[in-house]
């Protein structure tokens, strides 16, 4: 019976979005299986693939048919399970499927395919050719396939006589398909034992000096070490210890080594703590669903302080002591240090950390020490919801609100929704820990249905959460003070610093001013190719737009009427430092942005010498709000609180009262009381009144009646549609094609576009319209918004319009994003 594989290859386009029939020659028979990445003939071209699924039967006949070329791994990369959650994946945010896969794969096993090049059987060349190509011929008749790009980078002269040999036929091409990284390996060196090491150094001359003190190292030391460790370790070089290995005397192997990114690190061993009875009492429903194997959902609703991640841990303790792994996600790589440090020190070597901020070597490194089960922790951002793992029983999410769990490119999936489905899948638990939890998933909790409700809503050793202050910066004017601090905002400041106490400055921009502006003429610097002012930083002395990266120099005078009158306005993290520095002579700063967190380590580096009291105020944008701990931050100011007020976004409310709750949770966690102090211009909206009194449900009541008015989440659910084209008319043409066969399908289903009428199942399409972004990279973007409620499958309406206009849409050059439950409206 004739094997066949079905194979969906990395071409991430609607026409190739599914799965092509490939024939199992035999010697691959044993190799092949679901998740198996392979090599295949496609088009012209060699591809990576990967196998969905087997079988006997073919869509085309099998003389027709195709083999597969090769297997490219020795172990599957994804198990059979997380196929089946790539397909659910690929429906549920409207994305091919071969993306949906890509995204559970480290960049290191996203293969590319090589070119090689070798000698045509029979093949002859002049002596004058041989003599002409410099060493070329030599090369490709060792009778090894070479790289064709690595001949061209070595003979750069010969490129136009590998072409010639190559159209008539005397040299052939072959591709394989190869990943963009290996396994790291060292050349180790594993000695004899003891008694012959002692004989060689006596067999040595007298002036073999290197190679008797290496031989002695050896015999006192008979453990394998690097070749390089040793060289070091007795002054010598890898030559001198390669040629004791000719001699027979020691062998050296090549030894694979994890690229560990925490192998400088000592964590100090902890052990678990006695729980309060909050605790207690919110870990035992979790425990017993751990107990029955139960697929089970809660939402763990704790205060800022109140120990949900003790929680965690011994949840985490009792899936591990059942025999089953689990996966613990953070929202930001700021976050990751400390999370690491509390994983590492409480299960040691059995946690594997994966975040972007590793190199793809380490990243690697930590995928596979998961996969070869050497790991039954993951702790990580985002994609670590994709972590190898067989036998799952826990899926932590911490700070379950947080927008960075949905990805902005496709797949566009949000990890909270991935981690629910890949617990169904077996049969584990899921916790959502948040001192603010989203409205759709508070909303899902109180209403009795998944998640199950816990709540936590005190302080660890009854601290009290921080005072709140919130200063009307109006008033501040009226009486005078331009500075960008508040007179109690700098009172509060000058005192902590007299106390030898810390603060935390939040300010949700970066950069030194927001825009550029001509007081002369009204010029503002705005990037040519997006509808983005550029933002000044000093110290690169340059504007650059945060969407497309372009940048420009300073200017001095005004590009527009050439007037010296241009300024700088608005306020960045850049400007506030300044600031400080110019208003407490002496103050010692770390400021952390986007601009200061770039090398690898920053975050680590920064918040180690915050926690070491190496400074005074840690400064910066959303990353130093959300889940640090330090035992002497006892002041929280705030800046700007009300900048993210004022966008397109029917979120911004929510979000602003979460980042302001639970930037005031970093103050008073520990014997010290903590104060916050909010500066606004807005100070009567509700996301900032209901943070003085820490007042979540109040808030939630009052949004969720706003909410449930317009048929927003969790009351409805959206699927924008982004166009882009150069053409503006052709936007719109397509735009409302779009939007008027999507009405006319749901009219046909008998679905209500009319949102007033509780309880019915309705959906509208809003726009095209121009999206609050109009403008990025050169391209005008124009957006379709569906929004619907109840039964109604708006997905597969939107999936079917979008392949019905499929050729228009490819024919006008129009490109278009799907995104399913978006968080961001830009």
């Amino acid at each position: 019976m004739t094997a066949v594989a079905r194979v969906i290859v990395d071409v991430p386009s609607r026409e190739t979005d599914r799965t092509f029939d490939y024939l199992i020659p035999d010697r691959l028979s044993g190799w092949v299986e679901i998740g198996t990445r392979v090599a295949v003939p496609f088009g012209g071209r060699t591809l990576q693939g990967i196998v969905t699924g087997l079988g006997a039967d073919a869509e085309v006949e099998l003389a027709r048919m195709k083999p597969l070329e090769d297997v490219l791994d020795a172990i599957t990369p994804l198990s059979s399970e997380l196929v089946q959650l790539g397909v659910w994946m690929s429906k549920r945010w409207l994305c091919p499927l071969t993306i949906a896969l890509q995204a559970m794969l480290p960049a290191a096993l996203k293969g590319r395919a090589e070119k090689y090049v070798f000698p045509a059987e029979g093949a002859e060349w002049s002596d004058e050719e041989t003599a002409q190509s410099g060493g070329l011929l030599h090369a490709l008749r060792k009778g090894q396939p070479l790289k064709l790009s690595g001949l061209l980078q070595h003979y750069p002269e010969h490129g136009d006589l590998l072409r010639r040999w190559l159209l008539d036929g005397r040299l052939e091409e072959r591709q394989k398909v190869e990943d963009r990284l290996s396994v790291k390996t060292v050349q180790t060196v594993f000695p004899s034992d003891a008694e012959t090491l002692k004989r060689a150094v006596a067999e040595l001359p007298a002036r073999a000096h290197k190679q008797r003190e290496v031989l002695a190292y050896l015999a006192d030391q008979p453990e394998p070490i690097g070749v390089q460790r040793l060289a070091e370790a007795v002054s010598t070089t890898p030559s001198t210890i390669r040629s004791l290995a000719e001699r027979g005397w020691i062998d050296i192997r090549a030894v694979t080594e994890d690229r560990d990114p925490y192998a400088d690190r000592d964590f100090p061993v902890s052990l678990p703590m006695q729980l309060t009875p909050a605790q207690a009492a919110a870990l035992l429903p979790i425990n017993d669903a751990l107990e029955q194997r139960s697929n089970e959902v809660f939402l763990l609703h704790g205060v800022t302080g109140s120990g949900k991640t003790e929680v965690y841990l011994q949840a985490i303790q009792r899936c591990m002591e059942s025999g089953r792994e689990a996966i613990v996600l953070v929202p930001e790589i700021a976050l990751t240090p400390q999370m690491v440090e509390r994983f590492k020190s409480r299960f040691g070597a059995r946690v594997a950390v994966l975040h972007s901020r590793l190199s793809q070597g380490e990243r690697y490194d930590e995928w596979r020490k998961i996969r070869e089960g050497r790991a039954q922790v993951a702790v990580g951002a985002r994609s670590a919801i994709f972590a190898p793992f067989s036998k799952i029983g826990l899926i932590v999410i911490d700070e379950e609100h947080e927008t960075s769990y949905k990805q902005e490119e496709s797949p566009k999936y949000h990890a909270r929704d991935v981690a629910v489905e890949r617990a169904r899948l077996h049969g584990a638990v899921v916790v959502l820990g948040s001192a603010t939890p989203s409205l759709e998933t508070y909303q899902a909790a109180v209403d009795g249905g998944r998640p199950k409700y816990i709540a936590m809503p005190e302080r660890v050793a009854d601290r009290p959460l921080p005072g709140v202050r919130i200063v009307d910066m109006r008033e501040e004017l009226k009486l005078g003070n331009r500075a960008m601090f508040s007179r109690e905002l700098a009172e509060a400041l000058r005192d902590r610093l007299d106390r030898n106490e810390q603060t935390v400055l939040l300010l949700n921009r970066r950069g030194y001013a927001t825009f550029v502006m001509c007081r002369s003429c009204g010029y503002t610097a705005a990037c040519p190719h997006c509808e983005i002012s550029l933002t000044y930083h000093r110290g690169s002395h340059n504007l650059r737009c945060h969407y497309c990266g372009y940048a420009e120099a300073e200017p001095k005078v005004c590009p527009s009427c050439e007037s010296p009158h241009i300024r700088f306005f608005g306020t960045g993290t850049q400007k506030v430092e300044e600031a400080l520095a110019e208003a407490f002579p002496g103050i010692r700063v770390i400021r952390m942005d986007v601009d200061t967190t770039t090398e690898k380590g920053s975050h680590e580096k920064w918040l180690t010498q915050f926690r070491e009291r190496r400074a005074d105020v840690l400064l910066g944008t959303q990353m130093v709000a959300k889940g640090l701990d330090f035992p002497y931050v006892t002041l929280v100011g705030v800046l700007a609180a009300d900048a993210a007020l004022r966008l397109p976004d029917f979120r911004a409310s929510e979000r602003t009262f979460q980042l302001l709750t639970q930037v005031a949770g970093r103050a008073g966690r520990h014997e010290l009381p903590g104060e916050v102090i909010i500066q606004t211009y807005d100070p009567e909206h509700v996301s900032i009144d209901s943070v003085r009194g820490h007042d979540y449900k109040g808030f939630v009541t009052k949004e969720l009646h706003v909410r449930r008015q317009l048929g927003y989440p969790p009351y409805g659910r959206l699927i924008a549609i982004t166009l882009s084209h150069e053409s503006v008319p052709m936007l719109l043409s397509v735009g409302e094609q779009f939007a008027m066969r999507i009405r006319e399908k749901a009219a046909a289903l008998g679905i209500s576009s009319d949102f007033t009428e509780p309880g019915r199942a309705a959906l509208e399409v809003l726009g095209p319209v121009s999206s609050p972004i109009a403008r990025l990279k050169d391209r005008y973007r124009f957006q379709c918004m569906v929004k619907y409620r109840g039964d109604v499958d708006a997905s597969f309406l939107a999936s079917q319009v979008l392949q019905e206009m499929g050729d228009a849409v490819k024919r006008g050059g129009l490109q278009v994003s799907v995104d399913v439950d978006p968080q961001m409206m830009l």
